[in-house]
């Protein structure tokens, strides 16, 4: 820190007198002051970082242990993104005397690739600000100082890892119902797995739709407080995928598991699993034993709808009548009324939007019901609603184009983002699989230990310590500065 310290009493407070000076002369300029103070404690923070990482490159120097190993090569300097700013800093390339192959020994004690340039913390907010807006937000707010591009964002989005959640409660909680809700948001591809491998079908459409999917497990709605109309979800936890087949019940399996770490199911009295009774949900409620489907209110008015859109101004009294059929009626009741609908319509464009409108109520027969029956435990589902605000805010609101690898990590990292993830504790989940230092027969110094030899070398800091005492020269001055202003009220 010695280096620090003389930059902080030559550099820093001779510019912190002078912002001080420029604010007393105009107190209106506040925000100007704020700035000022900020951008000097932002080049001081960088001068300590450069400062601390030079101390321990050169110790690897001077070590006698490093000594009997390695020789020094040259030297080089590198450029660190961090969240303070840029960093650039000399370090040593060691050559092994067994090997003779050579490697930056601080690199490895920093847990550094070669080739990495954006540090762990720069890193998090790259991916706090990607995970909200954009790639290219997320490589503007990298640092305070500095940014990177696009690629290098998407880039890191691609190569995520994501940690199950292994978390295993010592008391598993004891719930009467579950629910799970379940739906999907459609997200257009640029291409799937490079440009161009997009196909096209008879009608000249391109496959460049994907299904992302969304489920999420939680234990009831409340209030968001005791006077408000607006609620929310106890307790929901998120998951996303955009595979299918094995790869789907695995996905489920994985939901299972959660449910099974944190809730005693035995004693639960029913899991209800909310959706518009897709082909990948039914699948996937096979892995879930117990669990009973209800049909997400949403899909239901709006077939409901088009079996009656024609009625004109008797359309709410024929939904009613639809409603009630469902409920306390059969199928055949159920096709009966809707053929006495049809009578009222003309068109084969109108009867063939009725028929797809029946044949999905009566798929989904029971689950209709259900919803409609309002029976004990039944919640209102909210699917709609959460993959617009989970999903599509960032991914398909806005005109864009993604890889599935793109869209699939983008969905996952808004789960983990929406499920109280720490996007620090993300980055260094990553594998680093850094190979072993070449000729590294002894154990190369921890960066413990090294900051244990720097605090005994402490000593050389006193007198500079001791010399951050100033005087105060213009002291009379600022206080003219400033009553002037007060007499001037």
């Amino acid at each position: 820190m010695v280096n620090s310290i003389r930059y902080f009493e030559k550099e820093c407070i001779n510019r912190f007198e002078k912002l001080e000076d420029e604010f007393l002369k105009d107190p209106t300029r506040l925000a100007e002051y704020i700035h000022g103070i900020t951008d000097e404690l932002h080049k001081l923070g960088v001068e300590m970082i450069k400062e601390s990482l030079e101390t321990m490159d050169r110790m690897l120097q001077e070590s006698p242990v490093r000594l009997k190993n390695w020789v020094v090569e040259t030297h080089s300097r590198k450029q660190l993104t961090t969240s303070l700013g840029d960093v650039t800093f000399r370090k040593t390339l060691f050559t092994s005397k067994t090997t003779g192959k050579s490697e930056y020994l601080l690199d490895r004690i920093l847990g550094l690739d070669p080739g990495e340039r954006i540090t762990e913390d720069a890193e998090a907010k790259l991916l706090e600000e990607a995970v909200q807006s954009s790639y290219r937000r997320g490589g503007e707010e990298v640092s305070l100082t500095s940014e990177v591009s696009k690629q290098t964002v998407m880039n890191k989005i691609h190569a995520l890892n994501f940690p199950k959640n292994e978390e295993k409660p010592e008391h598993k909680k004891v719930v009467d119902y579950l629910y799970i809700d379940a739906d999907e948001d459609h997200v257009s591809l640029q291409f799937r797995e490079k440009k161009g491998d997009l196909t096209e079908n008879s009608n000249h459409q391109k496959n460049n739709s994907l299904i992302t999917k969304l489920v999420y497990v939680y234990e009831g709605i409340e209030n968001e407080s005791p006077k408000s109309k607006r609620h929310c979800l106890i307790n929901p936890y998120y998951f996303s995928s955009v595979n299918s087949g094995e790869d789907n019940q695995k996905f489920w399996d994985e939901i299972y598991e959660y449910l099974d770490n944190h809730y005693d199911l035995e004693k639960v009295k029913k899991i209800y699993v909310n959706s518009d009774g897709g082909g990948w949900i039914k699948a996937g409620m096979k892995r879930i034993a117990g669990a009973t489907h209800v049909l997400d209110g949403f899909h239901l008015e709006k077939y409901l709808t088009k079996l009656t859109s024609h009625m004109k101004d008797s359309q709410t009294d024929a939904e009613d009548e639809l409603r009630k059929t469902i409920r306390r009626k059969t199928k055949t009741d159920f096709v009966e009324l809707v053929e006495k609908l049809e009578g009222y319509i003309t068109g084969d464009t109108g009867l063939t939007r009725m028929e797809e409108a029946k044949e999905y109520i009566l798929s989904n027969w029971t689950a209709a019901r259900l919803r409609l029956k309002h029976q004990e435990g039944v919640k209102g589902s909210s699917t709609e609603g959460h993959v617009s605000h989970v999903l599509s805010d960032r991914m398909s609101s806005r005109p864009m184009g993604w890889s599935v690898k793109g869209a699939a990590k983008m969905a996952q990292l808004r789960t983990y983002y929406l499920n109280g993830g720490d996007m620090l504790e993300l980055v260094r989940y990553q594998e680093k699989k850094l190979q072993p230092a070449a000729g590294a027969e002894y154990e190369i110094l921890s960066s413990s230990q090294i900051m244990e030899s720097e605090k005994n070398r402490h000593g050389q800091l006193g007198k500079y310590m001791e010399s951050i005492t100033h005087s105060m020269p213009v002291q009379n001055k600022k206080i003219v500065y400033f009553n002037a202003h007060i007499w001037g009220l």
